[in-house]
């Protein structure tokens, strides 16, 4: 993706994950992106460099928009920008309960927190509380989602293979068998599993 200042990108068609990278080169997903989000818009906003990287998931259609014809749009369509104070609020709401789940949720939590959110971009219904994840997922993806180690995700994991609420076949596909169970797992607090 082009890494331009001056404007921001629509997303029509595909998926992107937004990441951050630490100066030690760990990797954080911050958020999971579908069509009709916006990625870029706070540079174009305050001319200072990009925050996040942006890396598409799966082929994808984006249209760019240059600052200028931001402006010229807002000049004549004002309410092109209380659009665009929403979708940065919606940003600022995302990062909120971000923090928030790593400040306050177990490793548990945060590992069950992170496939369903995907669900929402890539799920595929499978039965009543089943939902094939229909995308190429690493432990370090889902990793860096929840914000834990990998192997802390891995043994998550594993753990949640052999009680059959997750299945993972031969390519890196999840399938979630007991979404309510994964949605518990996610609600309760463990104290004894914080980071």
């Amino acid at each position: 993706m082009d890494v331009l200042n001056d404007g921001c990108y629509c997303l029509d068609k595909g998926l992107l994950k937004v990441t951050m990278t630490s100066i030690t080169g760990e990797e954080r997903i911050v958020a999971i992106l579908g069509p009709g989000a916006v990625v870029g818009e706070m540079a174009m906003i305050d001319r200072m460099p990009r925050s996040a990287s942006v890396v598409a998931l799966r082929d994808s259609v984006l249209r760019f928009v240059s600052r200028d014809s931001y402006e010229k749009r807002v000049l004549a369509h004002p309410e092109t920008k209380h659009a665009l104070l929403e979708i940065l609020a919606l940003r600022l709401r995302q990062a909120d309960e971000g923090l928030a789940a790593a400040t306050f949720l177990s490793v548990k939590a945060r590992v069950a927190r992170a496939p369903l959110q995907l669900a929402e971009f890539v799920g595929k219904p499978s039965g009543p509380q089943c939902i094939v994840l229909d995308e190429k997922i690493s432990h370090a993806d889902l990793a860096a989602m929840a914000g834990v180690a990998r192997e802390n995700a891995s043994r998550v994991l594993s753990e949640w293979r052999r009680c059959n609420l997750v299945v993972t076949g031969k390519s890196p596909r999840y399938v979630l068998n007991d979404v309510a169970a994964l949605k518990r797992e996610m609600n309760e607090e463990d104290v004894g599993d914080l980071e």
